[in-house]
C-alpha cells in the first residue's frame, strides 16, 4: 500500500524490480521503508509437459509499464538513488553479442534438460535437473555455439544500461558458478563441452553495473544516470525484504512455490545438493532450498475461487481428514530430490472446503519438513522466522502455518521481493553499511504470530502420515523421515 504524502522531505527513493513468474513488480521506497509507489504488469508463459517458457521481450514491456506506474506516485523531483533487479532462479536464455534474445527463456522449473543434468553430475557438479547449467547445455545443443547465456535479470539490465552486464553471483549459482572460489569451474565445464564465451563474467550482488541510459529512461520513466546495482535471485530478494540476514534467521517465501532462505556464518553442507548456499554481498552465507510445493496448487485446483472465502470455510477442517502433498508440477527439489514425484491426496475430502484445507495444510507440512531437513543437516535455526511472498497475504494461512510449525513467525508490512532489491541498491550505493542494517531499517514488521500448542499437537498425526507416505514412495530418505518423526515428540507431548 502506498503511503500518501509519506515522501515529503524524503532525501531519495530506491527502486526494486522483481521479475516474477506471473508479473513484473516495481517498488519505490525510502531508506526507512516508506512505500512511495508500486506498479505491476502481468506475464504469461507456455507450459507443455515438463517445458515452461516465456517470451523475454514481454519482460521488458512489463517492466516499462510497472516502472511508470510506480514512479507516477513519487513526489515531484524525488531523486532516485539506485535500483537492483531480481529474477526467478534458474531462468536463462541465449542472446547475441549485443544482448538481444535469440531463444525463448527456459523458466526456473523447466525440466527438459534432465539428460544434460545427469551429464553435469557425472562431471562432478552438484546440479539439479531444473538448474540453469543443464538448460544452457540444452540450449547450445538446439541453437549452436557462438551465443551468450543470459540470466533473466541480465537481459533487463542490458536494456536499462545499454550494454550486456556481468551476472551477479546469486543468479550464476545454478549455472555452476563456484561461490567458494568465486570462479567458474573451468575443468568441469570443459569436460561438458561448454563453448568459450558462453558464460558471462560474474560479480557480487550490490556491485555497480552501470546507469540508466537515455533510451531506457524514456521507456521506463526512471531518470537517466540512475545507478543500476547487481541483484540477487527472487528467493534471496525476499529474504532481504524479510530482514532475515543475521545467522540463525530464516525466511519462508510462499508464492507459486515455496522457498526457504536462511543466514549462517558457514555454508550448510548437503551431500545431496538439495540445500545450496548463496553468498551474501559481505561474504557470509545464505543457505536454503526451493520446493515445488506452493500456492500454485490452489490455483490449479480452484482457478476461480475467492481465497478469503475458501480460507473461512477451511477453518472447519483442522486438521483435514485428507492429507495432501500439493506439488505444483512434476518433480520435487527440496527437501528431497525426486524428479518423478507428483502431487497426491491421501483420503477423500468431503467437499471443496476440505480439499482447500488439505492443500493449505499440505504446504505447511512441506514447510515443516524443509525445516526438519535443515535441522538434520545441522543448519542454525535459532533465529526468528519470517513469512513473505504472496501466501503471506492470507491471515488465516499465516496462523495455520505457525501452528503446524510450532514456532513464532513474523509478518512484515511489505512481503515483496522488490523491497529486498531496493535495500540491496541502497546498500550497494552506500558502500559503508552492512546489508543487514540497511534492510532492518527498511523492513517494518506488521505482526508477530505465536503458535497455539493444542493446534500444533493436532497436526502431528497428519504430518507423520505425510512423512510416512513420502518415505513409502521412495522419495524421502529413511534417515530424514526418522529425524522428522523424532522432532514430533515434543509436539505430541503437549496433547
Amino acid at each position: 500500500m502506498v503511503d500518501e504524502g509519506a515522501g515529503e522531505g524524503a532525501a531519495e527513493g530506491w527502486l526494486g524490480v522483481d521479475l516474477g513468474t506471473q508479473s513484473v513488480r516495481v517498488l519505490l521506497v525510502t531508506a526507512d521503508g516508506t512505500v512511495l509507489g508500486s506498479g505491476a504488469a502481468p506475464l504469461a508463459g507456455r507450459r507443455e509437459g515438463v517445458r515452461h517458457e516465456q517470451d523475454p521481450e514481454r519482460w521488458w514491456e512489463a517492466l516499462c509499464t510497472a516502472s511508470r506506474t510506480a514512479l507516477g506516485s513519487a513526489p515531484p523531483g524525488l531523486p532516485i538513488g539506485g535500483l537492483a533487479v531480481c529474477g526467478t532462479s534458474g531462468t536463462v536464455l541465449l542472446t547475441d553479442g549485443s544482448g538481444r534474445p535469440v531463444s525463448p527463456a527456459l523458466m526456473y522449473d523447466d525440466g527438459r534438460a534432465a539428460a544434460e543434468a545427469a551429464r553435469a553430475r557425472d562431471a562432478g557438479l552438484a546440479v539439479q535437473d531444473t538448474w540453469a547449467l543443464p538448460k544452457a547445455l540444452w540450449l547450445v545443443g538446439e541453437y549452436g555455439p557462438g551465443l551468450r547465456l543470459a540470466h533473466q535479470p541480465d537481459l533487463i539490465v542490458t536494456r536499462l544500461t545499454g550494454e550486456p552486464p556481468p551476472a551477479d553471483s546469486s543468479h550464476a549459482l545454478k549455472t555452476g558458478y563456484d561461490l567458494h572460489r568465486e570462479a567458474w569451474p573451468e575443468a568441469a565445464l570443459a569436460q561438458l563441452g561448454v563453448p568459450d564465451r558462453l558464460l558471462p563474467d560474474v560479480v557480487r550482488p550490490g556491485t555497480r553495473l552501470g546507469e540508466i541510459c537515455a533510451q531506457a529512461a524514456e521507456a521506463t520513466g526512471i531518470p537517466a544516470g540512475t545507478p543500476v546495482l547487481a541483484g540477487m535471485t527472487d528467493g534471496c530478494a525476499a529474504q532481504i525484504a524479510s530482514g532475515a540476514l543475521r545467522p540463525g534467521s530464516w525466511n519462508s517465501v510462499l508464492g507459486t512455490t515455496l522457498v526457504l532462505k536462511g543466514a549462517a556464518r558457514d555454508p550448510v553442507r548437503d551431500p545431496t545438493g538439495v540445500v545450496y548456499n548463496h553468498r551474501a554481498p559481505d561474504g557470509t552465507w545464505l543457505p536454503g532450498g526451493a520446493s515445488s510445493v506452493g500456492a500454485g496448487a490452489l490455483a490449479a485446483h480452484f482457478p476461480e475461487a475467492d481465497p478469503a472465502v475458501m480460507d473461512e470455510r477451511a477453518a472447519a477442517f483442522e486438521p483435514s481428514r485428507a492429507v495432501a502433498y500439493p506439488l505444483v508440477s512434476r518433480g520435487e527439489r527440496f527437501p528431497f530430490r525426486a524428479p518423478e514425484a507428483i502431487g497426491f491426496v491421501l483420503g477423500d475430502p468431503a467437499d471443496d472446503a476440505e480439499l482447500w484445507a488439505a492443500l493449505l495444510q499440505g504446504v505447511g507440512f512441506a514447510e515443516r519438513l524443509c525445516l526438519d531437513y535443515l535441522h538434520h543437516l545441522g543448519a542454525p535455526l535459532d533465529g526468528p522466522l519470517t513469512f513473505t511472498g504472496g501466501g503471506a497475504r492470507s491471515p488465516y494461512w499465516n496462523q495455520l502455518r505457525t501452528d503446524i510449525l510450532g514456532r513464532p513467525a513474523r509478518i512484515p508490512e511489505q512481503t515483496e521481493p522488490a523491497l529486498g532489491m531496493a535495500a540491496l541498491a541502497a546498500y550497494g550505493v552506500s558502500g559503508a553499511e552492512a546489508l543487514a542494517d540497511v534492510a532492518e531499517r527498511m523492513v517494518r514488521v506488521r505482526t508477530v504470530l505465536e503458535p497455539r500448542a493444542e493446534r500444533t499437537a493436532h497436526f502431528a498425526d497428519p504430518y507423520a502420515r505425510l512423512v510416512n507416505a513420502l518415505k513409502a514412495r521412495g522419495w524421502l530418505p529413511a534417515p530424514v523421515a526418522e529425524h522428522a518423526r523424532m522432532r514430533l515428540q515434543p509436539d505430541t507431548a503437549e496433547s
